[in-house]
Order: structure tokens, then C-alpha cells, then sequence
């Protein structure tokens, strides 16, 4: 790998030991690690190599093919650099448990943060999740679907959220960047690196930092974060909130074990991970609280927005058999202009301007045929379908969106299909064969290689 020598030169000119070593790091395999969803009753094996600041977190030798492994389909784990499960160990210090919190995750895609934020946060808080990029929108949703726990996904520029005053308790913006902290494992972030595209990502990084103050309530808690080493896009991003907002710093007490290294030529407490230094890849994460005496015309104005009339969500429908009730506790059922049943799912802030939903179905005829969201969600009732479990093979098949093969005496109608007691989708009996309802926008197309390991993390 060839390291742009402009980059080389400017870590250089920080003049810190954690930086010597980088140069030779790039050049080593990345590090590979997952985390496992606690929502699912789920956590490392006796004996894994757990990631110091994520319990929930294990480092894995090599890469294997997740791609043909249900568990991650199942959304058992999340495969996520443990650099950035470090989120984890942030929000335990900065949430008081038992307190519900509204949250927003402003660049979420492709989801991996949000998903730490669904595990950490207390029942009943409301998690947002927005990402600019429809295609990675797309990949956010379906993340966040596979992992069970309600949540907002909304699709746009993050000036959306300026008009919303002091509406989150929480927001974290992993904003885009210059990507040198991933240059170990992406060489596309090599080939793209410039001082030029340093300059277009630092403007970027103040926009979308001027559009989410407003949005965070005074008290809360504002995390920055990047993928990158340089200082123009950390530790002079971090100084520019403090000064134009007032933004007071919060330490987050580290084991200097970890070797987390500290800011660059700042007191303010920055949390730096650098290959070869930390294990994991490059990161940069900072806290800042917004002052409790904040401009005195957003704090009067720094009450949960209330809906639109045109978006208040409808009474539960009597249009809903008293069957599909049962799949789900929900405050209430929506059915749109398309046929799509979708529950509106608990939360502590009921008269929120968004309200996490959670698609359960299709009207076909006089049936509803029950989503895969319903399937992997942690709130469905299980007992309400009759439950088929299927081995390796049948269930990468069902991945495939093949037919899937059913045992003898398997009632017809719908069959919740599990691999390993877990959901995995749901397929409709119809007597001599059954329809695979996974969505093939989901399917994986390559082929599954000739072997394949059944230890499945």
C-alpha cells in the first residue's frame, strides 16, 4: 500500500510516538471483530477475545465468509471495527439507566453506531437515525431492520433538523470525512486522499455541525466523531463548537491500557485510535455538552415538537384482525393507501414529532402476509406462528430466496422459519410446495462456497 506522501509528511509534523508507528501499521491486515445484539440474549463465547471498551464486543483471528453465515442475516451479530464500539463505552458513561432519551444518529448509514445506541439506551428511549444518501439509506434500514429494536429511519440533509429545537437528548454526528483511519482496510480511501478533499470535508463538517446544535436540547450531549487522523477535521472541529457554541468538553476516564491516545495540542479530552497503537482502526471521538443556560430564546423554545396534524398517526384500525393483533404488542396499527400494516411501537415520548413504526405485513386478498421486519423483530410473538427449524444448508437456500424445504406434517399457511431457535423468515405452506417470502431485494446472489463452517460465530 502506498501511503500518500503529503499525509506522511502531516503526521509527521504532529510529532507524537503514536504516529511513527502508523506508517508501518498501514501496511498490516486490518483488525476484524464483531458485536453481539444483547436483545437476543446473545454475548461472546467463554474464552473469546473480548474488545476492552464493548463487553459485547469479541476480535476475531480472520475475516470468514459472513456473507453465507444466517446468524449475521438473523441479526445475531454486527460485524463493526471495535474501534468504533467505543460508542458503547460512551453512552454507558453519559446515559443514567432508566431514563428514556430521545437520540439522534445524524450520519447513521451503513448503521453500525445506531445499533450500539439501540443496545445501550434505556427501554422506551426514541432512536433516530437520518442519512443523506439514498442508497445508503437503503443498506441503513435494512441493518437496523435486522437487528430487532424499533427505531426512526428519516433520509435527508441534516439542515432538516435545525428547525427542531432542542428536540434530542443525545445526537451523534460520525460525519463524513477524508477516511485516512481507514486506509488499512479500504484502498479506495488511499487512492481519493488529498489535502484538497481534507479542505471539501472540513467545510462539510461545519455545516452539518451548525445544522444539528439547534436540535440538541441544553443538557445534552453531542458526540463528534471521524474516521481520520488529521487535525483540521478533529481537534479544530472540536475547538470550533466549543467557541461559536460555548460547548463544554466531557472526559470520558479511559485504562490507559487501551492505548487510547489523547488530542493533539488541545486540553480538551479527544479519544484518538491509531492502527498500531490501539487495536482497532483509526478514530477520532470527542464529547461536548451543550451549556444548561443556552441562548434564552432556544431554551424557550426547547419543548418535544409536537406533529403535524396531517401526520398524526391513526387509532387502531378495526380493519386489523384480532389474529394479527396478537403478532405484536403495538399502541396502535396503520394501514396505508399500498395495503402495508405497520405497528406504531411504544415509546416514552408518545406525542413526538416521529414515532418509531414497524412494518408487520401486506394485505393480499382477504390474508395478511407477515413481513421479514416482523419476523426479525424482538417484539414479535413467537407462539403466534407455528415454527420451523431448518439446518445450515436449507437456511443460506432460504437466503437464496429458494423454495424451502419443509418436514412432512408442517401445517399449511405461514411458518416462521428459525435457524438455531433464532428467526430467520417467513414462508407460506401452500401443501405441495411453499413460497419463500424473503424480501429478494435481501438476497444474497454469489454462490456459497464448497464448504462451509458451522460454528456460524
Amino acid at each position: 500500500m502506498d501511503i500518500p506522501q503529503e499525509l506522511l509528511s502531516l503526521l509527521q509534523s504532529y510529532g507524537t510516538p503514536a504516529f511513527d508507528m502508523l506508517e508501518e501499521a498501514l501496511r498490516t491486515p486490518p483488525t476484524v471483530a464483531v458485536r453481539y445484539n444483547s436483545a437476543r440474549g446473545l454475548a461472546p463465547a467463554p474464552g473469546a477475545d473480548i474488545v476492552p471498551w464493548c463487553p459485547q464486543g469479541c476480535y476475531l483471528q480472520e475475516r470468514p465468509a459472513f456473507t453465507f453465515m444466517p446468524r449475521l442475516h438473523q441479526g445475531a451479530f454486527y460485524v463493526q471495527d471495535a474501534s468504533s464500539m467505543f460508542l458503547w463505552y460512551v453512552l454507558k458513561h453519559i446515559t443514567a439507566p432508566g431514563t428514556p432519551l430521545r437520540y439522534l444518529d445524524a450520519c447513521a448509514a451503513p448503521g453500525g453506531k445506531t445499533t450500539v445506541a439501540l443496545d445501550i439506551l434505556p427501554q422506551g428511549s426514541l432512536v433516530v437515525a437520518n442519512e443523506y444518501v439514498p442508497a445508503r439509506a437503503a443498506i441503513l434500514e435494512e441493518n437496523l431492520t435486522k437487528w430487532g429494536r424499533p427505531a426512526v429511519v428519516t433520509r435527508g440533509d441534516t439542515a432538516a433538523f435545525s428547525a427542531r429545537t432542542g428536540a434530542f437528548d443525545i445526537i451523534a454526528a460520525d460525519v463524513p470525512c477524508s477516511g485516512e483511519g481507514m486506509m488499512r482496510k479500504d484502498e479506495e480511501a488511499v487512492g481519493q486522499w488529498s489535502a484538497a478533499l481534507v479542505d471539501q470535508c472540513v467545510e462539510r463538517q461545519r455545516r452539518i455541525v451548525d445544522n444539528l446544535w439547534p436540535a440538541l436540547a441544553p443538557g445534552g450531549h453531542f458526540i463528534y466523531s471521524t474516521c481520520t487522523f488529521n487535525r483540521l477535521e478533529n481537534e479544530e472541529m472540536i475547538r470550533y463548537i466549543m467557541d461559536h457554541y460555548g460547548a463544554q468538553p466531557v472526559d470520558i476516564p479511559c485504562n490507559p491500557a487501551w492505548g487510547i491516545t489523547p488530542g493533539i495540542d488541545t486540553d480538551a479530552p479527544c479519544y484518538r485510535f491509531i492502527p498500531g497503537v490501539t487495536r482497532g482502526e483509526g478514530l477520532f471521538m470527542a464529547v461536548l455538552r451543550k451549556p444548561d443556560d443556552a441562548d434564552s430564546d432556544e431554551v424557550r423554545h426547547a419543548t418535544r415538537p409536537r406533529r403535524d396534524k396531517d401526520n398524526r398517526r391513526p387509532k387502531a384500525s378495526a380493519t386489523i384482525p384480532d389474529e394479527v393483533r396478537r403478532w405484536i404488542d403495538a399502541r396502535a396499527f396503520d394501514v396505508s393507501p399500498q395495503g402495508v400494516v405497520s405497528a406504531v411501537m411504544p415509546t416514552a415520548f408518545p406525542d413526538f414529532y416521529l414515532q418509531p413504526t414497524l412494518e408487520i405485513g401486506t394485505i393480499k386478498g382477504r390474508d395478511i402476509i407477515p413481513s421479514q421486519a416482523l419476523a426479525l423483530s424482538t417484539a414479535l410473538h413467537r407462539e403466534a406462528f407455528h415454527c420451523v427449524d431448518i439446518p445450515l444448508s436449507q437456511a443460506i437456500a432460504y437466503l437464496r430466496c429458494e423454495a424451502p424445504e419443509l418436514p412432512e406434517g408442517t401445517p399449511t399457511g405461514i411458518v416462521l422459519l428459525t435457524y438455531r431457535d433464532l428467526p430467520l423468515g417467513f414462508a407460506k405452506n401452500i401443501g405441495r410446495r411453499a413460497n419463500n417470502l424473503y424480501p429478494r431485494r435481501w438476497r444474497i446472489l454469489s454462490e456459497p462456497p464448497a464448504s462451509i463452517s458451522t460454528s456460524d460465530l
